[in-house]
């Protein structure tokens, strides 16, 4: 007899499937999506984060998708304390006391999955402070910082990554302690069982993938979407691919077509990194998204 409840996490790169998939799986186990894309928690950009359709969500509950508004502070961390507090009750209600978590935002997979350490919030001086620093000075001032206030962190960060580098000087400014000290990087155990599947597909058919589905989003109104927001264009909810290319072109740096091209291949990029993440990490299992790919997870979770 199934003694615990049991988490089906269904992650990945970009464009691959997930939601489609997520979905079957949930409707056959009778149980409800919790989203883990750091985009689709904003109510005002659906079409260039891909959020799941009205009709997606009336056959399945989602949880985490357009609650928040894009001038609003979201985090991991968050997150974390969020679905925490809302599983036992996705648990209750699924006849086969489980839940279905859907997405590809790293840090928020992990979040859950495995807890992040306690950070300090970061005020909206700080924020402001640091992000200031990056537009006006780039991301080496940045660098030149953390260099003085956290060394052992530059030795491991990923220098592209300048997201992380972000956050790690505004942990260092907020708590006057350096983000090395704060980050103990153990797993929380989890009163759950966690089964991990990464859907993915061969180079070639993924990015054929994404390349289309930028397509379908241009479409579907992603510019008109790009100009309602444009004047929030400082705001960091928006930093991110799909507005900052669409913007640019709007700015006159680059035309139409260019923007269109540059929001592909940027996109392709972000799938290759998830993948690298995801990767890294054992407890994953990797299968095709397909006609049989929710029966498959369903029979690795034994639910």
């Amino acid at each position: 007899m199934k003694q615990r409840d049991t988490l089906i996490v269904i992650t990945g790169p970009t464009g691959v499937g997930k939601t489609a998939t997520a979905i079957e799986v949930a409707l056959k186990l009778g149980t409800e999506i919790i989203s883990a894309d750091s985009r689709q928690v904003f109510r005002e950009i659906p079409i260039g984060t891909a959020a799941p359709t009205e009709e997606e969500r009336r056959q399945v509950r989602h949880h985490f998708v357009a609650i928040k508004s894009l001038a609003d502070y979201y985090s991991a961390a968050q997150f974390e304390h969020d679905v925490m507090e809302m599983l036992p009750g996705v648990f209750g209600r699924s006849p086969r006391r489980c839940a279905v978590m859907c997405g590809g935002s790293m840090m928020y997979v992990d979040a859950v999955c495995r807890g992040i350490d306690e950070m300090p919030t970061i005020s909206p001086e700080i924020r402001t402070r640091v992000w200031g620093m990056y537009q006006d000075c780039g991301i080496e001032a940045v660098v030149a910082q953390l260099e003085l206030l956290d060394p052992e962190y530059l030795k491991i960060a990923d220098p592209c990554n300048h997201k992380r580098l972000l956050h790690a000087l505004e942990v260092c400014f907020q708590s006057g302690q350096s983000y090395t000290l704060l980050r103990k990087g153990q797993a929380k155990a989890r009163p759950f069982d966690i089964v991990k599947v990464g859907l993915n597909l061969p180079r070639e058919q993924l990015f054929d993938r994404i390349n289309r589905r930028v397509d379908a989003m241009m479409a579907a109104g992603l510019e008109q979407e790009a100009r309602t927001v444009y004047q929030l264009r400082h705001l960091n909810s928006l930093n991110t691919v799909g507005f900052k290319e669409m913007f640019a072109y709007f700015d006159g740096i680059m035309d139409r077509d260019t923007a269109v091209e540059r929001i592909k291949k940027n996109t392709r990029v972000y799938a290759k990194q998830q993948i690298r993440w995801f990767a890294k990490d054992p407890s994953v299992t990797w299968l095709a998204p397909g006609h049989d790919a929710a029966d498959r997870i369903i029979g690795m979770a034994g639910v």
